[in-house]
């Protein structure tokens, strides 16, 4: 982890942990606070969370939360194999655990979240006790900071973008992928999801708009037209724009040209 990151962490723990003996005032600021925090019991059941991390997984209510969530029983957690360095925590040490990918579909599942916008983010998690007078764990409390947000649709039209500006180059899912950094398998299904069309598809018909606008061109020949979409006039290229237009090339130019003697 950055240096930088974690001073500012702790920056932000010590006049926390300060502010734990006035109530009202901890309040205030819990309340104020613009990162999520949820606070753990030292059996690692939720007691408190604020309002932004709530919102931030769409839960109206607290209560599914407090007294029902427990850390060590999450099977997302069990998964990272990460309990023993969580554990520290609930130990007296304050733990940072960088860029961690949270698991959404298990949280929509958990809380009855239908439609959730979001399809990926990434997380810097700090934990940190606070401790009574006889230096015992109270309370483990998590911060909880975005690295990277995902949304599918603000990606997919990323990639459209990526898409339509190398429209003249050779298709490359790889390439296009990494432009949203996704993923090859996931950016693919993403892109389906919201568009009903793979990417080649969609890289597809946007060649073929070019190749309609260069045939409007009467000084170009056919072969010319597609050449200057970088594409070569043969059969299958010829099969692919009647596909996408229902019309070959020539019978598209014909009927473009007697719309505009009309």
């Amino acid at each position: 982890m950055d240096r930088t990151f974690g001073n500012v962490e702790n920056d932000l723990i010590a006049p926390f942990q300060s502010l734990f003996d006035s109530e009202e005032l901890l309040a205030k600021v819990i309340e104020c606070f613009p990162y999520p925090i949820e606070f753990f019991a030292p059996d690692g059941t939720t007691v408190f969370v604020n309002k932004v991390m709530l919102a931030e997984n769409r839960v109206g209510d607290p209560d599914l939360i407090i007294g029902e969530y427990n850390i060590f029983k999450d099977p997302a957690v069990i998964a990272t194999g990460q309990i023993p360095a969580l554990k520290r925590a609930f130990q007296g040490d304050t733990v940072f655990f960088s860029d961690v990918r949270v698991p959404l579909e298990e949280i929509a599942e958990r809380y009855g979240i239908r439609d959730l916008d979001v399809e990926a983010v990434y997380q810097d998690i700090t934990l940190f006790p606070i401790l009574d007078d006889k230096k015992q764990v109270m309370y483990v409390v998590a911060f909880f900071i975005n690295r990277r947000v995902y949304r599918g649709r603000n990606e997919i039209e990323k990639a459209k973008e990526y898409i339509e500006t190398h429209w003249n180059e050779k298709f490359s899912l790889d390439a296009a992928a990494k432009a949203v950094c996704l993923s090859k398998a996931h950016f693919a299904k993403l892109f389906k999801k919201h568009t009903g069309i793979t990417p080649h598809e969609y890289y597809i018909n946007y060649k073929i708009s070019k190749v309609k606008e260069k045939l409007l061109d009467t000084n170009l020949s056919i072969a010319q037209a597609f050449s200057t979409c970088y594409m070569d006039y043969n059969g299958y290229s010829a099969r692919i724009f009647r596909e996408k237009t229902g019309v070959t090339p020539s019978d598209y130019r014909k009927s473009q040209a007697k719309r505009n003697e009309i």
